[in-house]
This record gives structure tokens, C-alpha cells and sequence, in this order.
């Protein structure tokens, strides 16, 4: 109970207004129900003359009866009047009508008990959702390279319904059921409370046998949720990389390895349906037996002479008693979504709590790029390992400085640094001496612009993926970024222009045009610190000539930070730093490594005779 109420306090307040709404029409619902079926009694004991009994009117302030008597007693007392004058056929119209009328009342404060839920079941799920992808969107890259897209997207989807279907049944087991098991018991207590005793006896019984069936259904939940995730993920790295697949003749194994995953998912959700399937006829069965139980007793006493109620109260008091039946199966059934709905949550709230620990200052500083960017003496690891090793390195504004070396050496993490994507673990990194942790990230981040090597693109169209991120740029400014990146002739010459949509990654287009696309949203941003990361090492010739053009354009007059693997792109860099296990070991202009005949001179070397040879 706990858990449920700790889901609502949490999901709930913004919508108060449609709960009480709901809670009212409830009420509302349970009211008209009793007295609809009231209608029973007077039917069965006047107009069929299972009881003949002649009435009296009562004063309303008499002393001598309850008031339930007395509203009893002069309600058969205007029935009997109402046949005396106008006979049994008419007064049977007159009762229907009122039942019509009743149920019509009813039925309508039914609907908008459920009417006011609806806004609730969205905006919860709404509010997740968002959740969710603001903290995916502020949490550190680190996060992501310990998690699968796929299981990311399984809570996104999956877990996220689970969590609806558990605050609609949260929202049934304290706002609606309550108030019928409440009224309709009250009910049952006034027509006759011994009769109620002996029921109270019954069923809490019944509740414990079907309490025991869902026990240990959160954990089974948890378990295939996370199996999900799995597959999830599964099919996300098939999407990715089905050339592979295809070149390597691996779709085979492939599809081995998904169907096992997901034969596996099979059974742990036939395990789970199966006890929750089970939550239903259970519940019917028990329901009746309670029943049953009732009726025999109730009805012997009745026989017997000893009834505590006349027949007709009897049965009405049976339909009332089976009206509480429903309510209480729901809180069987719900029980069974909450659970799955808390093994849901718990797996939302991994990402919902996962720590941030790159966060903006509380007093951030002011930041303006006129002089330099140092690195003093930086260590970072990802794990256990060191990746940066005491890292010192002063670069000049409006220089050009390229980072080399093997795999593995930390030249993407000597970049990935200073945006702060990664948070170093000793020493600082200072732009014109401020430190860029007492900076605010959006700062920060505004000073720089990237090209990767595999150029990051959106599934929309041209025109808002060279303004991505770019805020009331016009469509002139649009348009020159495009000239200077060589990319204007092949966008005008696209079958809708600007507004080409480029496809999931920009799949409809070549590397070279992906690439100078991704340059003019550079163009477009002018950033003062510009990040490449060797961006013409996977294209054609052709191609290559045509961005290595439109970056030369873009590295104008701007501090350039080079990832370099082609060497032979560097050559005129105003230096260059050789990395090894996380550590600068050269640094000098291209002509001054070379003559050093250290670690720069091998991998030029080697390049240049694969080139030769090739």
C-alpha cells in the first residue's frame, strides 16, 4: 500500500482537480446504484403480494421508529396508495420509470467518473515521458556507454504503459473501489447487521487465497521487462548494422540469438500472464462460493423462521452484497497491475535517479575566448584505467594545433574534455584562465562547433539540420553557410530544396554531401573553437577535395582542434602533439617531428608508404 500511495503522491497533485472530480462522481455512482436497486423490494412485497401488509403513514419526527423504518414504512405506505388509486399496472410504469431514471442518472455519473480519469491517464503518461527525455538529454555521455539503446527505449515504451495501467488501477484501489465497498457495506450494516457480521467472517477468507497467487509477480515483471530491454536492444544493433550482416552472411546467427532471447521472454511472460489470467476466474469462483455461502445461511434462517429480514430485503440485500463482489475482485486484479507497474517503475527510476555529476555552477562565471585555452596537468579514467596522464597543453587563440597518434592513445578523450561531455578527475582546464567548471555548460558548449568523422544527422529536412541548434537564423544566412561549405549546388539541385528530408541519418544522401552538411551547420553556428575529427577519412576523392575545401573555409580565422588520422591533412598545422598511453610524448610543427625520427616519423612513414604502395 505504501508503494501505491507513494506512486500517486508522485505522479497526481498536477491533476488534483480531475481526481476530486472523479472521487465526486464515484460517490455520486455508488448512491444512485443502492437506491436503484431499492426499487426491488417494494416491487416484490406489494405488487406480488409476497408480503401483504397494510400501511400506515408514520410522522417523519416520530420517536418511535428509526428513520430507516419510518422511510421504509411510508415509502410501502405511498406504494399502496399509489395502487388503491391508480391500480398495479400503472404503478409498475411508475416504478420502472423511476428505476430508468435512476440507472440513467447513474450509468451517466459512471461515465464521468470515467471521464475525468481520462486526462489523468494521459498526463501521467505525458509527464514521463518528458521526464524521461530531459534526463537523457542532460545526463553525462558516461551514462549511455554502461546502457543499451534498446533497454533505454524499452522503458521509454513498455515500462512507461506499465507504469499507466498501475497509476489507473493505484487511482481505482483508493479513490474508487473504497467508496463502493464503503457505501454498499454501510448499506448492508443498516438492513441488517448480523447478516454483514457473518459476511465479514466469509470474506476475508476469500481475499487471502487470492493474495497468495500474486506474491511474487513483481519480481517475475522485473525480470521480463528486463528481458525486453534485451531484445530491444537487439533489434536496434540489427537496424545499425544489417550491412554487416548482410556482407558477413550472419543473418543467421543473428536471428539464432533473437529468437532464443526471445523464446526466453515467451516463457516469463506466459508465466506471468498465466497468474495473472488466473486473478479473474479465481475471483468469479470465489466470489460465488462467498455468495452461495450467504444465500444458505441467510435463506435458512429465512425458512426457518428465524429470519432476521423478510424475503424481499433478503434479496435485495443479496444484490447489494453482489454489487461488493466486483470492487473487491478489482482490488485482486489491480493488486496484480501494480505489482507489474512497481517492477516497471523501478526500472524508469534508474535513469530518473541516475547521478549528473556534470552539472552547471552555483555561481557560474562569465567566459570570453581572447587568449588561450590551457590544459594543466589533467588526469582522467573511465573506469580503473587512466586514460589522460598529467596533460598540459597551451593553445593560442586562432591556432591550429592537430592531436595524432594510435588507437586507444586518448585523443578523442583529450577533446571530449573540454566540452565537458567527461568531467577530469585532477588538474583543470582554463579558458583565458577561468576554469571551464565554473562556467555554465550552455556557455561553454556555444563556443564550440563540431564535425565528426561520421557526420550526425537528423531525420528531417536540410534546412533545419544546417540550423540545428542555431536559433532565428534566416534563410540568407542559411543559404551562405551552404555556398561555403560546397554544399548549395547539390541542395538546389535536391527535389524539394532546403526542405529535402535526408532520411534516418541522413541515409539519402552520400558521405561527402552527409559531411558538408555537417560543416555548414558549423558554418551557420561560427563557433569560436571549432573541434574536427578527421572528416574526410571515409570518403571518395572527389568528395574529400570538396570538404577538405569547405573546411578550409570554415577553419578561417578560428582556434582549430584536429583529431588527425590521415597525417598528410596536418602537414601546415601551427602544431602538432604526438599522444601515447595518455600522454603528449611530441609536440612541434610538422617539419620539426619529422626530423626528431621519433613515434611522428613512424606513423608518417608508414603512411606514406601504404599510400605509395596502394
Amino acid at each position: 500500500m505504501k508503494s501505491i500511495i507513494k506512486i500517486l503522491k508522485r505522479f497526481l497533485p498536477p491533476y488534483r482537480k480531475f481526481v476530486i472530480l472523479s472521487f465526486i462522481f464515484n460517490i455520486l455512482t455508488a448512491f444512485l446504484n443502492v437506491f436503484s436497486l431499492m426499487t426491488i423490494i417494494p416491487i416484490l412485497q406489494v405488487l406480488f403480494k409476497i408480503k401483504e401488509t397494510s400501511y400506515s403513514f408514520i410522522p417523519w419526527d416520530s420517536t418511535d421508529f428509526s428513520y430507516f423504518d419510518i422511510l421504509l414504512n411510508n415509502g410501502y405506505w405511498q406504494l399502496t396508495q399509489l395502487i388503491e388509486t391508480y391500480g398495479g399496472s400503472q404503478t409498475l410504469m411508475f416504478l420502472s420509470i423511476i428505476l430508468i431514471i435512476m440507472t440513467l442518472l447513474k450509468t451517466g455519473t459512471a461515465y464521468l467518473g470515467s471521464y475525468y480519469i481520462i486526462p489523468i491517464r494521459t498526463g501521467v503518461v505525458m509527464d514521463i515521458r518528458n521526464k524521461l527525455n530531459n534526463k537523457i538529454l542532460t545526463l553525462p555521455l558516461g551514462f549511455f556507454s554502461e546502457e543499451h539503446k534498446g533497454d533505454i527505449l524499452a522503458r521509454i515504451s513498455g515500462d512507461v504503459n506499465e507504469v499507466e495501467n498501475s497509476v489507473m488501477s493505484s487511482i481505482d484501489m483508493l479513490l474508487k473501489n473504497p467508496i463502493l465497498v464503503v457505501i454498499y457495506l454501510t448499506t448492508m450494516i443498516i438492513i441488517s447487521w448480523q447478516l454483514t457480521l457473518f459476511v465479514l467472517v466469509v470474506l476475508p477468507i476469500m481475499g487471502y487465497v487470492m493474495g497468495t497467487v500474486g506474491k511474487n509477480l513483481k519480481r517475475s515483471s522485473f525480470e521480463a521487462q528486463n528481458k525486453w530491454g534485451e531484445l530491444m536492444s537487439q533489434i536496434e544493433e540489427t537496424l545499425s548494422g544489417l550491412r554487416v550482416i548482410k556482407a558477413f552472411n550472419a543473418e543467421r546467427k543473428v536471428s539464432q540469438k533473437f529468437e532464443s532471447g526471445n523464446n526466453t521472454f515467451r516463457y516469463m511472460s506466459n508465466k506471468i500472464f498465466r497468474r495473472q489470467s488466473l486473478a479473474h476466474p479465481m475471483s468469479e469462483f470465489l466470489g460465488t462460493v462467498t455468495i452461495a455461502i450467504v444465500m444458505w445461511f441467510g435463506g435458512s434462517l429465512i425458512l426457518g423462521g428465524h429470519g432476521l429480514v423478510d424475503a424481499a430485503t433478503f434479496i435485495y440485500y443479496l444484490t447489494i452484497f453482489y454489487s461488493i463482489i466486483n470492487p473487491i475482485k478489482e482490488f485482486s486484479r489491480s493488486a496484480y497491475t501494480v505489482q507489474r507497474g512497481l517492477a516497471s517503475m523501478d526500472r524508469i527510476d534508474k535513469i530518473l535517479n541516475a547521478k549528473n555529476d556534470i552539472e552547471n555552477p552555483e555561481h557560474p562565471q562569465k567566459i570570453h575566448f581572447n587568449e588561450n585555452i590551457q590544459y594543466k596537468d589533467v588526469w582522467f579514467r573511465y573506469q580503473q584505467e587512466w586514460i589522460l596522464k598529467g596533460i598540459n597543453l597551451d593553445i593560442p587563440k586562432g591556432k591550429t594545433i592537430a592531436l595524432v597518434g594510435h588507437s586507444g592513445s586518448g585523443k578523442s578523450t583529450m577533446v571530449d574534455v573540454l566540452p565537458r561531455f567527461y568531467d577530469i578527475e585532477k588538474g583543470g582546464i582554463y579558458i583565458d584562465g577561468t576554469n571551464i567548471k565554473d562556467v555554465k555548460l550552455y556557455d561553454l558548449r556555444k563556443l564550440m562547433g563540431y564535425v565528426n568523422q561520421e557526420a550526425i544527422l537528423f531525420n528531417d529536412s536540410i534546412y533545419n539540420n544546417i540550423t540545428f541548434g542555431v536559433e532565428n537564423a534566416t534563410p540568407e544566412e542559411v543559404e551562405r553557410a551552404a555556398k561555403i561549405a560546397n554544399a548549395h549546388e547539390f541542395i538546389i539541385a535536391s527535389e524539394e530544396g532546403y526542405q529535402t528530408n535526408i532520411g534516418d541519418r541522413g541515409g539519402k544522401l552520400s558521405g561527402g554531401q552527409r559531411q558538408r552538411i555537417s560543416i555548414a551547420r558549423a558554418i551557420l553556428k561560427d563557433p569560436k573553437i571549432l573541434i574536427l575529427d578527421e572528416a574526410t577519412s571515409a570518403l571518395d576523392t572527389n568528395s574529400e577535395k570538396l570538404v577538405q575545401e569547405a573546411l578550409e573555409n570554415l577553419m578561417l580565422n578560428r582556434t582549430t582542434i584536429i583529431i588527425a588520422h590521415r597525417l598528410s591533412t596536418i602537414k601546415n598545422a601551427d602544431e602538432i602533439y604526438v599522444m601515447q598511453d595518455g600522454k603528449i610524448i611530441e609536440h612541434g610543427t610538422h617539419d620539426e617531428l619529422y626530423e626528431l625520427k621519433g613515434q611522428y616519423t613512424q606513423l608518417y612513414d608508414v603512411q606514406t608508404n601504404v599510400s605509395s604502395y596502394s
